[in-house]
This record gives C-alpha cells, sequence and structure tokens, in this order.
C-alpha cells in the first residue's frame, strides 16, 4: 500500500512539472506555424511532395498495379470524379492542402488555389502518366484558372452593391465647372 502513494505520488508530481512546462512554451502565431509547414518535407509520418513530378512519382508508389489499371481504364473525367472522395480526400489530409504545406504553395504558385482543385488537377495529371498521353499541365493549369475567374464573376454578378458612390474627377489642364 505504501509503495502505490508512493507511485501516485510521483506520477502527479511527473503531471504536475510536465504540464507546467507546456504552460510556459512560447505559442507561435497562425503565421508562424504555417510558414514552418511550408519548410517541412514530412508531415505527420507522411512524406509531402515538393512539385507534381514528386505527385506522380509517390502515387506511383502507393497505388498498386491492379488499381493502376482499373484507373486506366476509365475516362480522364470519370476519373477526376470516381477517386475525388477517395484518393482525393487522402492527398488532401495527408498532403495538408487546407492547412498548407510545400505542395499546397507550389500548386498556388502555379495558379491553383483551391484544394479540391489541386486534388483534381492531381487526379487528372496521374491520369494521363498512366494512360501514356502528353501531361500537357500548363493547359490544364489554364483551364483550372479560368474554371476560378469563371466563379468569381459569378459570384460578383450574384452579389448586391451595398453603397455606391459618385464622384466627379477633374479634367486634366480643364476647368472643375
Amino acid at each position: 500500500m505504501n509503495r502505490l502513494a508512493i507511485l501516485f505520488t510521483l506520477l502527479f508530481c511527473f503531471a504536475t512539472a510536465v504540464q507546467a512546462q507546456v504552460d510556459n512554451a512560447p505559442q507561435r502565431s497562425e503565421t508562424e506555424k504555417y510558414e514552418w509547414r511550408l519548410r517541412q518535407s514530412v508531415l505527420y509520418g507522411t512524406y509531402i511532395p515538393m512539385d507534381v513530378n514528386e505527385v506522380l512519382l509517390e502515387l506511383n508508389k502507393k497505388i498498386d498495379a491492379p488499381s493502376k489499371a482499373k484507373l486506366a481504364a476509365v475516362t480522364e473525367d470519370e476519373a477526376a470524379t470516381k477517386l475525388f472522395f477517395s484518393l482525393g480526400r487522402w492527398m488532401t489530409h495527408n498532403w495538408s492542402l487546407y492547412e498548407g504545406s510545400r505542395l499546397s504553395k507550389h500548386m498556388q504558385d502555379l495558379g491553383i488555389h483551391h484544394p479540391d482543385d489541386m486534388v483534381r488537377f492531381f487526379i487528372i495529371v496521374y491520369h494521363r502518366s498512366l494512360t501514356k498521353q502528353p501531361l500537357e499541365v500548363k493547359a490544364l493549369i489554364a483551364k483550372f484558372k479560368e474554371k476560378e475567374a469563371e466563379t468569381l464573376r459569378k459570384r460578383l454578378e450574384k452579389g448586391t452593391i451595398l453603397h455606391e458612390e459618385k464622384k466627379k474627377v477633374d479634367k486634366p489642364g480643364g476647368n472643375k465647372n
């Protein structure tokens, strides 16, 4: 009984000491956390590809031959649709596309900003690589940028103007009248 009391006392002291250290640790801002994530090659035990070429290499390592054959047998659009909620969600979560990673930053630099679009892009490019088609990455990026611009245009058209202001502009070299 005496040993049990000593053990509990020691555990309590240890837990209290650890908690005190955690509470005194400096807290990082969200920006600092994001910037730290961008520099990591591994997050939560998963390798984060650096670019599109590494995405293809990683997917080749992770997907078995029968699954590759099934994927190659469907059209590009079917692949992007069917795999979006399976392989796509795996990529989104494990490659930290929403939270930020070096891969998400690379894709944003290329002009694809939304994680769902990034996933669709990866699936389409991977499908093209499996079916031995030209990847045409630049054209595909342009297509995603176009889609994003169209979506924004539609949102703006549906929007309501809250306040409108008109100002008289002076003509250069002329009167204010």
